[in-house]
């Protein structure tokens, strides 16, 4: 029996409808897929050019929780994340330098080494916050430079293209419908602050589907086109990707609120003008995060990256478990208290767990509130305090409370199924390392206080190297030999 027809028998009181806030008619609607089976998913993913920090994965764990709670609905999902290594410019306005290019340029490195590198610490950090890979397709814009010339030619053969000096540009006035989602005020839309319009544009909302290389330039990523040598721009990659693998109709797209009025509106007027159809059913985005109260900004020298909740002694799965107690659709503000909450209240979730007898099932009462809060929009923080009053419970057996922290944990994705009582591990004693290993961990110890995080990190190697592993505390670290 598959899952969806097992899930198809069952009470219908036990999953109720879901329900998610649509950004394309702005309202909580009904989930209903194309496909009774199957969803298909596509979600906005990361420019390469550098890596990830703390807000880019807050996207991500929303999208495994979205497709953890599909799966739990019965649905199988065919899931999408693109790999942006080439056409992202600096501005959405079409100006600028292309991402890649100018960071290949900055390190003195080749544009596609960069991009290798960047993707695999964009892998490490999904594989840390629990997003199962194996069941995601992560296409590089680069593989499909033939599918986006392909669209921009039918595109200009359907007189929606037009040539200017640089490059061939989608006209927006000939899509009717242009910034309906968001119900974006086009008069008040206007190009990139920080960049000169282009004059030669028929519209300032017009949109690059394929920039010209410039001459007298060499770029490290351009390819022959019948327009002349040039690379893709930022949008109509997406499109590409979505047709070649999940159809010219999906279900479901997701994003950062940032997406909606540029990037997610060009998306849909060159994707429906080719095909005359709707292009996605549902439309999700979910709101930015702060730290300590200010914009994330290298400039502001705020950026925190994965690596460095870890290097501070937090766990990975701590920080999902701090973003799903606000709803994806929620600004929410990061601050070190509130890590070492979330923290602090993950690991009693853990012990609590690993207290409890197998051999349980979930009560229905549980199964009710949980999904109830799930169906609603992704309630997350809503499902996460029902856990906790569950587990304070005195009606439900120690059996029954671990079967059911088990089924939240499947959509909540916190580890708790993989979690196992800690070994008693002697800890070495700072007097006992070598004199060269005591060094290295003071000179440690002081990164840390200085928050100087990366040469911490490289420490923490020396010190593996040495044949010794580190457990950061909050208040101090621990030595034990491997």
């Amino acid at each position: 029996m598959g899952l969806f027809s097992f899930f198809k028998k069952r009470d219908k009181a036990e999953l109720p409808p879901l329900r998610f806030h649509n950004t394309l008619s702005g309202n909580l609607d009904v989930f209903e897929p194309l496909s009774r089976s199957q969803v298909s998913m596509y979600n906005c993913g990361p420019t390469v050019y550098d890596e990830q920090h703390i807000g880019n994965l807050k996207a991500y764990i929303f999208a495994d929780t979205l497709r953890r709670v599909l799966n739990l609905w019965g649905y199988k999902v065919r899931q999408v994340i693109n790999i942006t290594d080439v056409g992202h410019l600096v501005s959405d306005a079409d100006e600028g330098e292309d991402k890649m290019e100018a960071s290949a340029k900055k390190q003195g490195l080749r544009a596609q080494d960069i991009a290798e590198r960047v993707t695999d610490l964009f892998f490490k950090d999904l594989d840390q916050v629990g997003i199962d890979r194996s069941k995601i397709q992560f296409p590089r814009a680069t593989k499909f430079i033939a599918e986006q010339i392909a669209l921009v030619k039918a595109l200009w053969e359907k007189g929606y293209a037009y040539q200017i000096d640089d490059g061939i540009y989608f006209d927006t006035a000939k899509f009717k419908e242009y910034g309906k989602l968001g119900h974006i005020d086009l008069e008040h839309l206007k190009e990139g602050a920080r960049v000169e319009e282009n004059m030669q544009k028929k519209s300032p909302h017009d949109f690059a589907l394929w920039k010209f290389s410039k001459k007298g330039e060499k770029r490290q990523q351009e390819w022959k086109s019948p327009w002349g040598k040039g690379f893709p721009g930022w949008h109509i990659e997406c499109t590409a990707m979505i047709f070649k693998l999940l159809g010219k109709q999906i279900d479901i797209h997701t994003g950062g609120i940032d997406h909606i009025p540029v990037h997610h509106n060009n998306e849909i007027a060159q994707a429906e003008a080719i095909t005359g159809k709707q292009y996605v059913r549902y439309w999700m985005h979910g709101a930015f995060i702060t730290i300590e109260g200010k914009k994330i900004s290298k400039s502001l020298g705020n950026t925190v990256y994965l690596r460095n909740i870890i290097d501070r002694g937090y766990s990975a799965r701590a920080l999902r478990y701090l973003f799903l107690t606000a709803h994806y659709r929620t600004p929410m503000n990061f601050t070190w208290e509130a890590m070492e909450g979330a923290s602090q209240a993950l690991s009693r979730l853990s012990r609590t767990f690993l207290e409890l007898p197998q051999g349980g099932s979930v009560p229905e009462q549980f199964k009710k509130e949980l999904y109830a809060a799930l169906s609603n929009d992704l309630d997350t923080p809503s499902a996460i305090a029902r856990v906790w009053e569950f587990t304070k419970d005195t009606t439900v057996s120690p059996a029954g409370k671990r079967a059911g922290i088990l089924l939240a944990d499947r959509v909540l994705g916190l580890g708790l199924s993989d979690a196992r009582p800690s070994a008693t591990i002697k800890v070495v004693e700072k007097s006992d390392l070598p004199e060269e290993v005591q060094t290295l961990m003071e000179e440690r110890e002081a990164a840390r206080k200085a928050k100087e995080f990366e040469k911490a990190d490289e420490l923490r190697k020396k010190i593996e190297g040495a044949g010794y592993e580190i457990k950061d505390l909050p208040e101090r670290s621990e030595v034990v030999k491997k």
